[in-house]
């Protein structure tokens, strides 16, 4: 990585144009990608590739709690609305009376989004890509570049017009494009990201370009409560678990996945821990001694130990693709999969949850975990 890359990206949060937070959207949403380790990300010709679909994705995230708070949260210098801003109250109406925030995020992640408004949300997702790509890509950098899109490229692509098609985040993936960054820039948000969306950064130059929009009417604490706020309820996690546990009673014997041991009394353990990564796939939840998940706490399991427990984890997916096949297919090809087919998933995902876990390790600074 070189220095120069560091340099411009403090240049680019600090004296880019802020006339909007979509600059920081734009960042955010990127570093979380890039954190994510998600496996559509792509390498050529020095530069990263990642579909924009996934982007759009955050962007909804990012900004639905905001629109949807009691308290206006400006957005845009001089009381201006969001380029999005009607097509997203739309998507944020038609929820509110059916479980809001996190039954829509359900929908967007598992069942796909309701027949009823499948137009408004991919006018909404036409929306974002115009916006995103012909906004903060194009100017992003202007403080170290006279030159447009000095950063970031795009490639554009129409959604297929299919009333049949499920809406959900594959399709997001597969009708949107893809946008890309120069290597470096990828491997200065992947070593630092944490630390440039953090707190210090983006995070609180967005909160603080709300409270003086609205004329320090609004406090830090209150903008960054709304900024942070992930549509993951405990009640869905509790789902999640139920789910996992009614699986596991129909099959009669349970195996610690980290032990091996039979045991009758689990508890069922995010592999990845959720106060690391925000993800209640079925995929991530595993059954484990009580004693033991105590000892594994928020530790990441080692790349080692998952490759020594392989056949025990595999053997759960299976037993939960048996019984979900269409939830645990759709949250592997998302999380683990990318653009490889499921044809032959079993591998592909270890892999990549390996690659996953020596990343937070690495890259992250989390504790790693092993047992003997």
């Amino acid at each position: 990585m070189k220095n120069a890359v560091f340099s411009n990206i403090s240049k680019i949060i600090e004296r880019d144009s802020k006339v909007t937070t979509y600059k920081f959207a734009l960042l955010r949403g990127v570093i979380d990608l890039i954190q994510d380790n998600s496996p559509y990300i792509s390498f050529s010709e020095g530069r990263v590739h990642i579909p924009t679909g996934l982007l759009i994705e955050k962007w909804v995230l990012y900004y639905y709690p905001i629109l949807e708070s009691p308290t206006s949260i400006p957005q845009i210098n001089g009381g201006v609305n969001l380029a999005f801003e009607n097509q997203l109250n739309q998507i944020i109406s038609a929820y509110r009376p059916v479980g809001g925030f996190s039954a829509f995020y359900n929908d967007l992640k598992n069942k796909g989004i309701p027949k009823g408004i499948k137009q408004d949300f991919v006018a909404l997702a036409k929306k974002l890509q115009e916006t995103i790509t012909k906004m903060p890509m194009r100017y992003i950098g202007r403080s170290i570049s006279n030159d447009f899109y000095s950063i970031f490229n795009y490639q554009t692509q129409s959604p297929r017009k299919n009333t049949s098609t499920t809406i959900d985040i594959e399709f997001l993936i597969k009708n949107f494009g893809s946008f890309s960054i120069p290597v470096d820039y990828y491997e200065a948000f992947r070593v630092l990201g944490s630390f440039i969306g953090g707190q210090d950064s983006i995070l609180f130059k967005w909160a603080e370009f709300s409270v003086n929009a609205s004329g320090k009417r609004l406090s830090i604490e209150n903008v960054v409560n709304e900024v942070l706020r992930i549509p993951i309820t405990e009640r869905e996690v509790a789902e999640s678990k139920n789910i996992y546990k009614s699986i596991l009673k129909k099959e009669g014997k349970v195996y610690c996945v980290w032990t091996g041991k039979s045991i009758s009394r689990y508890d069922v353990d995010h592999m990845i821990p959720f106060s690391v990564w925000k993800n209640n796939d079925l995929w991530n939840l595993l059954p484990s001694q009580s004693t033991t998940n105590s000892q594994k706490r928020d530790k990441i399991p080692s790349p080692h130990l998952i490759e020594r427990r392989k056949d025990l984890i595999l053997y759960y997916w299976d037993l939960i693709h048996q019984n979900q096949p269409q939830r645990f297919q759709k949250e592997m090809q998302v999380a683990l999969l990318g653009n490889n087919p499921f044809t032959a998933w079993q591998e592909t995902a270890i892999r990549q949850l390996q690659s996953s876990c020596e990343y937070l390790v690495s890259n992250r600074g989390y504790d790693e975990w092993n047992i003997n």
